[in-house]
């Protein structure tokens, strides 16, 4: 059915969090609008735009022509925003035992938005004609941290991802290696923006990842997007 939509698991009275599937013209108020499809998005009416596939755009009082399926999202309340710990998200450190443990860095529960079907290589650009299709579990979910929080340094991930700024503004980094002095590059985000994947392809559901981290230089939220392999 056309627009078939629902809240996304981490919606609630701070954030506007909506998931819009098989979308035919539709009206977006004021939202960021994320292409979650390997197929693009159209927008505009008068004067169409692409966006392409994982990509974003903050869309006010737009319309979405065509889409497989799309996230909508907006915080609307940004006083006590920073409370999220205590609505439901957790702190990493609660997930993760080596986690630091003086980063305030909190995570929202996930939501499982169905199938995927796409060629890796083609998610991570490095070839721009699928040839070897698979599925994968497609998962969302939102992040949060305050001002000049380090979200620390890692190179492993079982699958592929990007990010979407949704609040504040931060950075997507890379390292050559753990030290943060070994940094090489600095990917600025703003809200409605989404980096380019960071992984590369190396086998059958192998992928590797240079040293990153996000850094937050205000209070943020961002939504990651994570592209599980099913077999």
């Amino acid at each position: 059915m056309p627009n078939s939509k629902r809240n996304l698991a981490f919606a609630d009275d701070f954030i506007y969090a909506e998931l819009v599937e098989d979308v035919r013209g539709y009206q977006v108020e004021d939202a960021i609008a994320i292409n979650l499809s390997p197929r693009r998005m159209i927008t505009g009416s008068d004067h169409p735009a692409i966006v392409p596939a994982w990509k974003s755009t903050w869309l006010k009082g737009g319309t979405i022509a065509e889409a497989e399926r799309v996230a909508l999202i907006k915080v609307r309340r940004r006083t006590n925003l920073g409370g999220a710990g205590l609505r439901g998200w957790d702190w990493l450190g609660d997930r993760i035992r080596s986690f630091p443990r003086d980063t305030p860095l909190y995570i929202s529960p996930f939501d499982h938005c169905g199938e995927v079907v796409t060629d890796p290589l083609v998610f991570t650009n490095e070839r721009s004609t699928a040839q070897a299709e698979q599925a994968f579990d497609l998962r969302l979910n939102l992040w949060w941290s305050p001002g000049d929080t380090d979200c620390f340094i890692h190179n492993e991930h079982p699958f592929l991802e990007v990010h979407t700024q949704i609040h504040g503004t931060g950075r997507m980094q890379k390292f050559h290696g753990s030290e943060e002095a070994s940094i090489y590059e600095d990917i600025p985000m703003s809200p409605g923006a989404t980096h380019d994947p960071f992984c590369r392809v190396t086998g059958h559901n192998q992928w590797t990842y240079p040293w990153h981290r996000y850094y937050a230089d205000t209070d943020c939220v961002w939504l990651a997007i994570e592209l599980h392999p099913k077999g």
